[in-house]
């Protein structure tokens, strides 16, 4: 690019040329038909790559020759670095600014003294290349000392393979001395546990009749003691059931001696059996129970009903604890509800002479439940896997057939059932009506 009466005394630096060219080009494509120079109308119409590459000598000459053209181009550069362009307007120059740019910069917007900016932008631009030379130069230093490094560690990695391909054939020449060495310890071993085995089976020959005579003993042991076993399993069957039985009889006995008695004292009846009259056949009351207690008091809605019940001699009152509890109180904890009803019972206990068993759930407990009994109440968990319905039932079952028997169970159910084995049903809410009044 010629400088001629632009006051440079050589060309633009390359750099500066190539990025001048580019911006120009950019400003071609920009630029409406009619004002495109017309030496660049032509290179207008490439292809944007192509205008700056292909066109590059024409729009260096036009930014040379005309003013106009140059001042558009330098507006687009304003536009993009208007702090660099303010700089330069005035002769200060940005110290992080490129050189290149600088140079470029100055050329185009042409500022007090852009001559002496764009030969000191070339020194500049000089110094980097030496720099990029000095580099280079080291680099290519680098590199041969990296080739000779790599070559020596090459010899060396090939000396290491020898000597380990020899340590190789050493530790192969020893592992097939120690194969050598385990085989004849394998050897060795298994003729050692041919005469071990042989030692035992003499023992075993001689041990095994002793262990026949032993074993044979320990069998008519464990028949014998299963024989002992069965017998007082026997014996403990029979016991019970003769017990069982007994009780029931004695219950029964029981009911009638007491229903015996409250019949002389109520019919004034003399003590002695000694009477003509009781020679004469006829058909006589049999013993008070639940069903012979007056048709009202048998309603259950009747207040005087469990009143009535406990009167009857030999009575069974048997009670559903937490059905009860829980129709009362079935705010408090269980703990408090099994205390405040089994006082309650106490109490009832000592008033009347019946005996009452109170029976609680315990189909879920985890363990046996602490339970301090009053004097004259039997209190009973059910087993695990049974709920305390049917251990009311089991207890209402196992009674000898007509002894009164009250239930105190507000659960349909059980009362439907108990009914049917011969108890008589009673509300939960007149036994905790009855123990309120007490």
């Amino acid at each position: 690019m010629s400088s001629a009466g632009e006051g440079l005394s050589r060309p633009l630096p390359e750099q500066v040329r190539a990025h001048v060219v580019e911006l120009a080009a950019q400003v071609l494509g920009a630029m409406p038909g009619g004002t495109i120079p017309p030496p660049l109308r032509g290179i207008a119409k490439f292809d944007p790559r192509k205008r700056a590459r292909l066109g590059s000598a024409p729009i260096a000459a036009q930014l040379e020759n005309d003013k106009e053209f140059r001042e558009l181009v330098a507006e687009a550069l304003t536009a993009a670095w208007p702090e660099l362009v303010a700089a330069l307007a005035e002769e200060t120059v940005p110290p992080a600014a490129e050189p290149v740019l600088v140079a470029a910069a100055a050329y185009l917007t042409r500022p007090p003294g852009w001559a002496e900016l764009v030969e000191q932008a070339r020194e500049d631009i000089d110094r980097a290349a030496a720099l990029g030379s000095q580099r280079e130069q080291a680099e290519t230093r680098l590199r041969e000392q990296l080739a000779a490094q790599r070559t020596a560690a090459k010899e060396e990695i090939d000396r290491v393979r020898e000597q380990l391909r020899a340590a190789r054939s050493e530790n192969a020449d020893l592992r097939r001395k120690l194969h050598d060495a385990r085989e004849r310890a394998k050897a060795a071993e298994l003729r050692a546990q041919e005469l071990d085995a042989a030692t035992a089976d003499a023992r075993n020959r001689v041990a095994g009749a002793g262990a026949a005579a032993e074993a044979e003993i320990r069998k008519l042991k464990e028949r014998l003691a299963e024989a002992e076993r069965h017998l007082e399993a026997s014996r403990r069957a029979a016991r019970e059931g003769r017990s069982v039985e007994d009780a029931r009889i004695r219950v029964l006995m029981d009911a009638l001696e007491d229903a015996a008695k409250g019949l002389r004292k109520e019919l004034s009846l003399p003590t002695s059996i000694s009477r003509p009259a009781d020679y004469v056949t006829a058909v006589t009351p049999g013993p008070p129970s639940v069903r012979a207690v007056p048709a009202r008091a048998l309603a259950d809605d009747d207040p005087q009903l469990l009143d009535q019940l406990l009167a009857i001699p030999n009575l069974h009152l048997v009670v559903d604890g937490y059905n009860v509890t829980k129709t009362g109180y079935g705010s408090l904890t269980l703990v408090d509800q099994r205390s405040r009803l089994l006082t309650g019972l106490g109490g009832l206990a000592v008033q009347v002479k019946v005996e009452i068993t109170c029976v609680f759930d315990g189909a879920e407990l985890d363990g046996p439940v602490q339970v301090s009994a009053p004097r004259g109440v039997r209190v009973a968990f059910s087993a695990p896997g049974q709920i305390a319905d049917d251990l009311i039932r089991q207890l209402v079952r196992i009674e000898p057939p007509g002894r009164a028997i009250a239930v105190v169970s507000s659960d349909r159910e059980v009362a439907e059932s108990v009914r049917r084995m011969g108890a008589r049903p009673v509300p939960a809410t007149l036994l905790l009506r009855r123990l309120g009044r007490a």
